[in-house]
């Protein structure tokens, strides 16, 4: 048989998370950002769930294509833009909206010869200083745009840094606001932190939101809220099983490099999932898993293909966990028990975001258990 470790993707949970936007922000329009191959759970699994959104949002020009393959005729947006002159051609051909950020995009456009003007989101450096048009030349950008008969659409779009945290939106609200005084065309501000926490104020939700990992079950402002706090259902649970048990007695010793010592006599179970299938290395010792829907907590150092768990809540439990024994390594257990993988991910020292991301090749994906 194979190897027990396996992501199962939710469709129900995709969908609640969508509906969970929408009545953030019921009168504005929502892209679903799949960027990433969906944040790892697969944009060909997960696209009848988002397709209820009013559009796309992504990065890379194959998975454009891939959307347009699977049906999808709505928009969809480039949120880097294109990275060469003849990416242009191929917007055009697929029907693809682009950001603009930087003089070199607009080079681009003004060099370009195509019968299809393109739709642009032009970007407004607020203060992230990643992409984007410094306000003092902001305006400027947009009336050389405007001046080309290769652009038929301006929209206006900026990035908060600080939407989940006590700094907030304000400044950055402010710059925008600014520099885009009396400037024609859709508004987008929002990403997930800021349509959950700020999006009640019509000028922050404005015309689109862009729904990131909120869609995914992740709360954008954990530890200060978690998913529960704002509704939402993890869209992936990656579970496991042991493949071994071992009896152990105080001052015995688990894993490479002796991290952990059994205080007494304890009972480990040995879970197939490693850092090679994804699980970060750093979540050592105290790192919260269920085992059969018990909390509890993982156990030494994290192997290549194995990571060890104290079984010790399982027995107090009255539950005796064998070979075999259903391990959640973050997401929805058989029982309807929750870990939230934000919570796995502060163990280790990282993101929600960069833990869906980092699910390996190797791990088995099905979509509500089927392949």
């Amino acid at each position: 048989m194979p190897r027990p470790i396996q992501a199962r993707i939710h469709s129900s949970a995709l969908q609640a998370n969508l509906r969970r936007v929408r009545q953030s922000v019921p009168d504005a329009k929502v892209w679903a950002v799949v960027k990433a191959n969906a944040y790892g759970h697969g944009i060909a699994r997960v696209f009848e769930s988002l397709r209820g959104a009013d559009g796309f949002a992504l990065l890379d020009l194959a998975e454009a294509q891939g959307l347009r393959g699977l049906g999808w005729r709505g928009p969809i947006l480039l949120l880097e833009g294109v990275f060469e002159p003849r990416d242009l051609e191929l917007c055009s051909r697929l029907g693809l909206w682009h950001v603009v950020h930087c003089d070199e995009q607009i080079d681009m456009l003004a060099a370009h010869r195509s019968q299809a003007p393109q739709h642009v989101f032009l970007k407004l450096n607020a203060g992230m200083n990643r992409l984007g048009f410094a306000p003092q030349r902001y305006r400027s950008a947009w009336a050389r745009l405007g001046a080309l008969a290769q652009v038929d659409e301006i929209s206006l779009m900026a990035h908060f840094s600080d939407a989940d945290g006590p700094r907030g939106i304000a400044p950055q609200l402010a710059a925008f606001v600014r520099a885009t005084q009396d400037l024609p065309g859709a508004r987008s501000l929002c990403n997930s932190a800021a349509t959950l926490r700020h999006a009640a104020d019509a000028s922050v939700r404005a015309d689109w939101v862009r729904a990131g990992i909120v869609l995914y079950g992740s709360a954008p402002d954990f530890p200060g809220h978690d998913a529960g706090h704002w509704g939402l259902q993890p869209a992936m649970t990656l579970a496991t099983r042991l493949i071994g048990v071992q009896q152990l007695q105080a001052g015995d010793t688990v894993g490479y490099g002796a991290r952990f010592v059994a205080p007494g006599s304890m009972a480990i179970g040995v879970a197939a999932c490693g850092y090679a299938d994804g699980y970060p290395l750093h979540c050592g010792t105290g790192t919260p898993v269920l085992v059969d829907g018990i909390r509890t907590r993982v156990v030494g150092r994290v192997s290549m293909d194995m990571l060890t768990v104290d079984l010790t809540p399982l027995q107090r439990a009255g539950l005796q966990p064998g070979f075999g024994s259903e391990v959640t390594l973050w997401g929805r257990a058989s029982s309807g028990a929750v870990l939230s993988i934000d919570e796995v991910a502060q163990a280790g020292g990282t993101l929600g975001y960069e833990l869906m991301c980092a699910l390996a090749q190797r791990v088995p994906v099905t979509l509500d258990g089927r392949a």
